[in-house]
């Protein structure tokens, strides 16, 4: 991939939407949400603090996390469907 995230912010490729409930109902596309579900594809330096040096980012490339749903920007890039984070907008890492 040719992009290359600034300061504290990630790429991500957000994965499927469930296509069924818990109880086994299938989900017709009008009634899927968003993903808010993705895996980290690349991650910037980090944050710039004050004193001029970098903060070490707490993600790396191939974390799944989970975000808001409406949080960074949807961008297309080779016809894939990404999304930019900054790292305050993670709110989980799969364990």
């Amino acid at each position: 991939m040719k992009l290359k995230p600034l300061d504290d912010r990630i790429v991500v490729r957000p994965l499927a939407a469930e296509e069924k409930t818990a109880g086994g109902v299938i989900l017709p596309d009008s009634a899927k949400e968003k993903p808010n579900k993705g895996k980290v594809v690349a991650v910037g330096p980090g944050k710039l603090t004050d004193s001029g040096d970098r903060a070490k980012p707490s993600l790396g490339k191939g974390d799944v996390v989970f975000y808001g749903k409406y949080a960074g920007t949807e961008i297309k890039v080779a016809g894939e469907e990404l999304k930019i984070l900054r790292e305050s907008d993670v709110l989980a890492v799969e364990a």
